[in-house]
């Protein structure tokens, strides 16, 4: 949100192939940033994590389409965005490791629960 680039992040996302089933703006609370990165929340750099994440609000997005978990991650990059090729989103406008622009799942079971973290049923337009 910081900088700006939301309709060129979700305009890639169109470009690529992939349906917007689900979008809106949400401010990330503790428990909700503690609960999806709990895989990392006892590593020292975990509050650094959370401060930015929580700092202002995100949008969180649902989308379709063909092999979209491998797909999207492409379009992205690597998370560190120091070491992600320009063209990628990351490369081309992230700068750190920890603020990398975007998330994105890393397998389709992770996704749905991601999926079912933030958004209610009612709120897919699949």
């Amino acid at each position: 949100m910081e900088k700006r680039i939301v309709g060129i992040v979700l305009q890639r996302f169109e470009d690529a192939g992939f349906d917007v089933i689900g979008c809106k703006t949400i401010q990330l609370t503790s428990v909700q940033l503690r609960e999806h990165y709990a895989h990392v929340a006892s590593k020292p750099f975990y509050p650094e994590i959370e401060e930015f994440m929580s700092s202002r609000p995100v949008i969180v997005l649902v989308l379709q389409g063909g092999n979209v978990v491998a797909k999207v991650r492409d379009l992205l990059g690597p998370t560190d965005s120091r070491k992600a090729p320009k063209g990628t989103i990351r490369g081309d406008f992230g700068a750190e490791a920890i603020k990398n622009v975007l998330h994105a799942s890393d397998s389709e079971e992770n996704g749905k629960v991601e999926i079912m973290r933030f958004f209610k049923p009612e709120e897919i337009f699949a």
